[in-house]
């Protein structure tokens, strides 16, 4: 069934990725975790031009959890900095990500990667800077917990410098705090997970409360633009209540 992106409504603005199951399908099909990796950071890029072409204003990726950099070899994570490099170099020189005017951002304990990684991040975030049209969100040595514990920190410290009164302290605030507060559209609507399982993994763990949630039982280098299209007519039939 191919579905027909004229006759969806209720796109998602924010749609959430979890691209699970590189390794498994590199076990699958007989290639190595580094041909995996390659081919799962290329899917990132089909993702991206799929996501653009039906208007979705932001895409964020969870491209690597703070769990895995602290438990993955060190062999592995030299491959995911080197790929993440060549991305990062690829995405900014890319036309149309200036054409369509896409902001990418990385975020996480961005401070814990190499050095070279951290420059790679920072040119392709101030070639992007200036646009507002769509967000491309990388989640590198992200976790939801820790974005929280990172926010309460930042909270205090402009507490302590008498910028912040407690009693202002509100839902809206502490947003605000967050990794991608300062973006139009922080929550996630829409998130779509690949390999089968039903957990967000700390991924978005704030940010996530009300989003809808889409599993597909296939790993990340198998998707396809029908799969994305198909969890978008599904979001578009679902009756979102945010709790009431």
């Amino acid at each position: 069934m191919i579905v027909n992106v004229m006759i969806m409504t209720g796109l998602p603005r924010h749609i959430g990725v979890i691209p699970d199951g590189n390794r498994r399908w590199a076990r699958k099909v007989g290639l190595s975790i580094a041909e995996a990796y390659r081919v799962g950071a290329d899917k990132v890029e089909e993702f991206l031009n799929w996501s653009l072409d039906l208007g979705i204003k932001v895409v964020t990726v969870y491209a690597l959890s703070t769990e895995n950099f602290l438990n993955r070899s060190k062999l592995e994570l030299e491959l995911l900095f080197s790929l993440l490099k060549e991305k990062l170099r690829k995405i900014r020189n890319y036309e149309r990500v200036h054409m369509d005017g896409v902001r990418v951002r990385v975020i996480g304990r961005t401070w814990l990667l190499p050095s070279d990684v951290i420059e790679e991040v920072r040119l392709t975030e101030e070639a992007t800077a200036k646009y507002s049209n769509h967000y491309l969100n990388l989640a590198v040595v992200y976790g939801g917990r820790q974005e929280i514990v990172d926010a309460v920190k930042r909270i205090l410290t402009d507490y302590q410098m008498g910028l912040l009164k407690i009693s202002d302290l509100n839902e809206e605030v502490l947003t605000k705090y967050l990794y991608l507060g300062d973006e139009p559209y922080p929550e996630p609507d829409l998130i779509i997970r690949t390999g089968g399982e039903y957990r967000l993994s700390n991924f978005l763990t704030y940010e996530s409360a009300y989003s809808e949630l889409y599993i597909l039982n296939k790993y990340w280098p198998e998707i396809t633009r029908e799969d994305l299209l198909r969890a978008i007519e599904e979001y578009s039939r679902r009756e979102r209540r945010f709790g009431r």
